[in-house]
């Protein structure tokens, strides 16, 4: 027997962990929103390019170091007279002129290596490197702004999924108390105690019970939708929502929060504004000159003597002899670039971007005006929630007691069905007012924490 009870026991925990565990609480559909959501993920992943371009800008301050080894087999015919390599399709063949073509041909090569650093360029690498870094920042700021206002269509989502349902479960009730009354119309009609067209009435608000039962549904399923495409899951024909916080007022609805500097989406604005900024100080070095510093190590190699000159005999076309290192040079140098015409291109340049700067900073300013509206708008609807929250349960009430002392003097003969019809309406109306108050108590308390900017505004009340 004690096994027995055992094994129920176990099986009724078991059932009851598995009934929570389907439970969605508003966090959990927060986090599974963050892993899943695909913009987010978009903006995390434009982040982390940003940072990898501010490794590779540091990289570029770094002299260039070059290594070059080429083997060739080919003639040193020579002819006096000027020769430019256009376009890179000239042939550095070199030798001495003779008075007529010849075929002769043998192997060279040539080995070197360069080492060419502009090591001062009046702040060009600096402001590189910073402008990649504030193009990082302005992408970080925008990945977490993404993230809190996606965070903030979520919960207002998840509330407005959870009213639908609430609105759902009313209608059902009224459906319910409908069918009843139509009972007892119906029951009452075939006893010849009313008159035939109060049954037909009752049936009419049956029916439009049952319309309104399928429009909230058609409601909620929408609302449904809405939330499966924000958490980035398939859609979902049914949740089941955390409901315990819905009838209470939440604990933070008096304090005086402003809007912070540190707010995601001032924070995602100023940074665009600083990126700008940091690429007017870089076209400012446009301006001015580079400093370079170069030098070079060369060894060649042939299979031409140096006896060619007098005798065109004086050449083998063996490899090795070709390719055998034999001459050696070495050159290094100061030098210095200036184009004094990119002057006047980088003033144009700093101009645009200043006037870009300007319109940025305008944006920022709207933006901080806009969170200020939204603070003082969400001030207003949470004062205005409350007291529709206090009176909803009242008008509950007494449109209960209504509807109840219509249904007794209705099945007592001292009214009319008009009078129980009306009364039925009055209470759906009021139960439709509560959901409704509840669920914008909340829904002002997520408006404030958008303005704000503190998210935890809200999840700290669960």
């Amino acid at each position: 027997m004690r096994y027995r009870k055992f094994i129920l026991s176990t099986a009724f925990l078991l059932l009851t962990k598995g009934l929570f565990a389907q439970v969605l609480t508003v966090k959990d559909a927060l986090e599974t929103a963050l892993t899943n959501y695909n913009s987010i993920k978009a903006k995390a992943a434009y982040a982390n390019a940003s940072r990898a371009s501010v490794n590779q800008a540091r990289k570029e301050a770094l002299p260039n170091f070059v290594l070059s080894a080429q083997q060739d087999y080919g003639t040193v015919n020579g002819q006096n007279g000027p020769a430019y390599g256009f376009g890179g399709y000239g042939v550095a063949s070199s030798g001495l002129p003779l008075a007529e073509q010849n075929w002769n041909a043998a192997f060279g090569a040539l080995y070197l290596a360069n080492l060419n650093w502009d090591f001062y360029t009046f702040g060009k690498v600096r402001e590189r490197i910073a402008t990649a870094e504030r193009i990082a920042e302005r992408d970080a700021s925008d990945r977490d702004q993404e993230q809190f206002q996606h965070q903030v269509r979520v919960v207002s989502a998840y509330l407005n999924l959870l009213a639908a349902q609430r609105l759902t479960r009313s209608q059902e009730n009224n459906l319910a108390r409908a069918d009843t009354f139509r009972l007892v119309v119906a029951t009452k009609a075939r006893n010849g105690l009313i008159a035939g067209v109060d049954s037909s009435l009752a049936n009419a608000e049956v029916s439009n019970a049952r319309i309104a039962l399928i429009r909230a549904k058609d409601v909620e399923q929408d609302r449904a939708n809405q939330l499966s495409l924000l958490m980035g899951i398939p859609p979902q024909q049914q949740f089941t929502l955390d409901t315990l916080f819905i009838t209470r007022i939440p604990g933070n609805v008096v304090s005086a929060d402003s809007v912070s500097a540190q707010h995601p989406l001032l924070q995602f604005y100023t940074n665009r504004l600083r990126v700008s900024q940091e690429q007017e100080h870089y076209f400012r070095t446009l301006k001015y000159p580079n400093f370079t510093l170069f030098s070079v190590i060369q060894t060649r190699a042939s299979g031409f003597s140096h006896l060619y000159a007098t005798d065109q005999t004086a050449y083998n076309h063996k490899y090795w002899e070709g390719v055998k290192p034999s001459r050696s040079n070495y050159l290094f140098g100061v030098g210095v670039t200036w184009n004094l015409t990119g002057i006047l291109r980088a003033g144009q340049q700093v101009t645009a971007q200043h006037q870009v700067s300007e319109g940025m900073r305008y944006e920022a300013e709207l933006v901080n005006q806009q969170l200020q509206a939204q603070q003082d708008l969400a001030g207003v609807k949470m004062k205005n929630a409350l007291a529709a929250y206090n009176e909803a349960p009242l008008q509950v009430r007494s449109s209960s007691d209504a509807f109840t002392q219509r249904s007794v003097l209705y099945r007592n003969g001292l009214n009319t069905i008009v009078d129980v019809t009306q009364a039925l309406y009055t209470l759906n109306r009021a139960e439709t007012d509560r959901d409704i108050a509840f669920a914008n108590v909340w829904q002002a308390l997520l408006l404030k924490a958008a303005s704000t900017g503190n998210l935890s505004i809200f999840t700290n009340e669960f």
